[in-house]
Protein backbone atom coordinates (compact mmCIF):
# COMPACT_ATOMS: atom_id res chain seq x y z
CA UNK A 1 0.00 0.00 0.00
CA UNK A 2 1.39 3.34 -0.68
CA UNK A 3 2.03 6.17 2.20
CA UNK A 4 -0.08 8.31 0.80
CA UNK A 5 -3.63 8.16 2.10
CA UNK A 6 -6.06 7.56 -0.40
CA UNK A 7 -8.20 10.65 1.68
CA UNK A 8 -5.89 12.88 1.27
CA UNK A 9 -6.44 15.87 -1.28
CA UNK A 10 -3.85 17.59 -3.79
CA UNK A 11 -3.79 20.12 -0.68
CA UNK A 12 -2.86 17.54 1.54
CA UNK A 13 -6.06 18.08 3.10
CA UNK A 14 -7.12 14.45 4.72
CA UNK A 15 -10.83 13.66 4.84
CA UNK A 16 -12.23 11.78 7.33
CA UNK A 17 -16.20 12.92 6.93
CA UNK A 18 -18.40 10.56 4.45
CA UNK A 19 -21.89 11.36 3.44
CA UNK A 20 -23.78 8.91 1.90
CA UNK A 21 -27.57 10.31 0.22
CA UNK A 22 -30.01 7.98 1.10
CA UNK A 23 -32.37 8.63 -1.98
CA UNK A 24 -32.40 11.38 -4.12
CA UNK A 25 -36.46 12.26 -3.45
CA UNK A 26 -37.09 14.99 -1.07
CA UNK A 27 -39.59 17.43 -0.86
CA UNK A 28 -36.87 20.67 -0.12
CA UNK A 29 -34.96 22.60 -2.96
CA UNK A 30 -31.67 22.87 -1.63
CA UNK A 31 -29.59 24.83 -3.47
CA UNK A 32 -26.76 22.93 -3.27
CA UNK A 33 -28.58 19.42 -4.02
CA UNK A 34 -31.66 20.25 -6.37
CA UNK A 35 -32.00 23.69 -8.66
CA UNK A 36 -35.59 25.32 -9.07
CA UNK A 37 -36.17 23.66 -11.78
CA UNK A 38 -35.70 19.54 -10.46
CA UNK A 39 -33.29 17.12 -11.64
CA UNK A 40 -34.56 13.71 -13.34
CA UNK A 41 -34.04 11.00 -10.86
CA UNK A 42 -31.89 7.81 -10.97
CA UNK A 43 -33.19 4.71 -12.43
CA UNK A 44 -34.09 2.69 -8.81
CA UNK A 45 -31.32 -0.34 -10.27
CA UNK A 46 -28.94 3.06 -9.71
CA UNK A 47 -29.27 3.22 -6.19
CA UNK A 48 -27.00 1.43 -3.71
CA UNK A 49 -28.47 -1.60 -2.13
CA UNK A 50 -28.10 -2.39 1.49
CA UNK A 51 -25.36 -4.63 1.15
CA UNK A 52 -23.28 -2.08 -1.42
CA UNK A 53 -23.78 0.73 1.41
CA UNK A 54 -22.47 -1.38 4.12
CA UNK A 55 -19.56 -2.53 1.71
CA UNK A 56 -18.29 0.80 0.65
CA UNK A 57 -18.86 2.73 4.60
CA UNK A 58 -16.44 -0.33 5.57
CA UNK A 59 -13.90 0.90 3.00
CA UNK A 60 -13.81 4.48 3.84
CA UNK A 61 -13.68 3.47 7.50
CA UNK A 62 -10.74 1.03 7.04
CA UNK A 63 -9.17 4.33 4.99
CA UNK A 64 -9.74 6.81 8.11
CA UNK A 65 -13.08 8.12 7.34
CA UNK A 66 -14.13 8.74 11.15
CA UNK A 67 -17.84 10.57 10.70
CA UNK A 68 -20.43 8.88 8.22
CA UNK A 69 -24.21 11.30 7.82
CA UNK A 70 -26.68 9.63 5.57
CA UNK A 71 -29.39 12.15 4.39
CA UNK A 72 -31.70 11.03 2.71
CA UNK A 73 -34.82 13.28 1.81
CA UNK A 74 -36.75 15.16 3.81
CA UNK A 75 -38.63 13.55 5.23
CA UNK A 76 -36.09 10.84 5.30
CA UNK A 77 -37.70 8.20 2.98
CA UNK A 78 -35.72 5.01 2.22
CA UNK A 79 -37.12 1.43 2.49
CA UNK A 80 -35.44 -0.44 5.17
CA UNK A 81 -33.21 2.60 6.56
CA UNK A 82 -33.39 0.94 10.02
CA UNK A 83 -31.46 -1.87 8.45
CA UNK A 84 -28.93 0.00 7.03
CA UNK A 85 -28.37 2.03 10.09
CA UNK A 86 -28.58 -1.15 12.13
CA UNK A 87 -25.53 -2.69 9.91
CA UNK A 88 -23.46 0.51 9.95
CA UNK A 89 -23.27 0.23 13.60
CA UNK A 90 -20.50 -2.29 14.37
CA UNK A 91 -18.57 0.31 12.14
CA UNK A 92 -16.91 2.18 15.00
CA UNK A 93 -17.28 6.13 13.44
CA UNK A 94 -19.14 9.20 15.02
CA UNK A 95 -22.63 8.92 13.33
CA UNK A 96 -23.85 12.46 12.19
Amino acid sequence: MSSHNILTDTYNRTHTYLRISLTERCNLRCSYCKPADGIPLSPKEHIMTIEEIYAITKVFVANGVTKIRFPGGEPLVRKNVSLIIEQQTSLQVNWV
